[in-house]
Formats: structure tokens, sequence, C-alpha cells
């Protein structure tokens, strides 16, 4: 593989298990994160061909200026990761604005700003990909705690799927590709707004380098809409069809 991949929220857990199949693949990588020591320590992992840069992915002048940074240090970019997320423990009936808010700006407009930011970029080439990672949630709201994360990601599956519907009528080279895992061993849980359930200990629980070789697979295959996890796709049919089921 010799593609220029930029992958976001690169500092641990799926991101770098990510970064580190690709590197070994052979990509050039530009990985970025807002945790400047975990971050040096994925890239140097990573090898020559890794480059880090800290940045704030929901605002957007950081945004621009990682997209400056990856056309100046390897000419092009082949595929954008939009990887930043973080989750929520809170009722709904008790979410604030600032819940709702931040659950938005990191899991939406973090890849809304991405998605917009390198499009340019794709549209003069011709080509590209945006790969944004889901959740398992964005398509059944089935943990309560999580209605807002549940919420944005349903958002965001619908952001990406828009996105590919405008932009590939003009443009057919360009995929837009949605991933979405389910629980995932990695400190999602404990880093969750309000605190939650350490995801690493949680039954069924799926490993960050599982996860992160369906990405690699959706970029060298460059398929539209995937789970993580065997099974998934027929658990979302057969929820949405109970639902449409005559009471």
């Amino acid at each position: 593989m010799q593609d220029v991949i930029v992958i976001t929220g690169a500092s641990g857990g799926i991101g770098a298990s990510a970064a580190a199949q690709l590197a070994a693949d052979g990509a050039s990588l530009l990985l970025v994160a807002r945790r400047d020591d975990a971050l040096a320590e994925v890239v140097s992992g990573c090898g020559p061909r890794a480059h880090g840069v800290v940045a704030d992915m929901t605002q957007r002048d950081d945004v621009r200026r990682v997209v400056a940074e990856a056309i100046a240090r390897f000419g092009h970019v082949d595929v954008w990761v939009n990887n930043v997320g973080r989750g929520i423990s809170r009722l709904p009936s008790q979410l604030t604005d600032e819940d709702v808010d931040e659950m938005i700006a990191v899991n939406v407009k973090s890849a809304l700003y991405g998605m917009q930011e390198i499009l340019p970029h794709f549209i003069s080439r011709g080509a590209g990909q945006i790969v944004n990672i889901s959740s398992m949630l964005g398509r059944i709201p089935y943990v309560v705690q999580r209605s807002a994360y549940s919420g944005a990601k349903h958002f965001l599956n619908a952001l990406t799927a828009n996105f590919r519907m405008e932009v590939q009528e003009a443009h057919p080279g360009i995929q837009f590709s949605i991933v979405s895992p389910g629980v995932v061993r990695t400190e999602f849980g404990v880093r969750a707004r309000h605190g939650g359930v350490d995801s690493r200990q949680m039954p069924g629980s799926q490993s960050a380098e599982e996860a992160a070789s369906v990405i690699v697979d959706v970029i060298k295959r460059r398929r539209a809409d995937v789970y993580t996890r065997e099974g998934f796709n027929e658990r979302v049919k057969e929820y949405y069809a109970a639902l449409a089921e005559d009471p």
C-alpha cells in the first residue's frame, strides 16, 4: 500500500491500531490527536513514514491546518479517516445543553469539518476516500445512557450518506465510508462524559486490533458501509423489522 492516509483520534485505541496496521502495509501516515505525548509514542511505533500533528479537530482552523500540513508534507492525501469520538453516560431525561453540544462537537462537527476541508483536494484529484468511524449505537439506540452519543452517530451516518450522494453524482471516484464497531476494548467507557463502565471489562467486546483490521479492509476495498462484527447487519435488520410490525 502506497497511500497517504490521515487518521484523526490516533493517539490510542482504534486509531492507533489502524495506524500500526497501515504502517505495516507501507502507507504514509499523518496522525492527529490532542494528546502530544501519546501521539508521539504512536508515531514512533509507525516508523519513518509517519508524522504527527497535535490538533483539536472540533476547531475548523485546526482541521484546515492539518489538511495543509498533510499536503505540504506528502504532496497529496488519498484517504482521510475521521476517528475522533467521545461517549457519554447520562439518561436522556437528564441531558443538558452542554452534554448535547459536546456530543455534536466531538462526534459530528469534527467529521463534518474533516469532510468539508479535504473535499476540495479530493475533487481536484478526482479521487479520494473519507472513512467515518461511527458505532453500532448509530444504528440501534439500545444503551439508554448513551442516548446523546447514539443521536450524534445517527447524525454522522446521515451526513456521510448524503455527502456520498451529493459528491458522487459528479465525482464517482470519491468514496465516503462508514465503519460501525460495537463495544471495543479501549478507554472509551472510562473517558466518557460523566464517566462510565470500562469498555475493556465488558463481555462480548472486540479488540481494537480487530476493529482496526476492518478499517484497513474498508480502505483497501473502498467499501461503503461496514460493521466490525459478524451478525451486526442482521441484528439491525431485525431491530427495524420488529419496530415496523403491526401492534
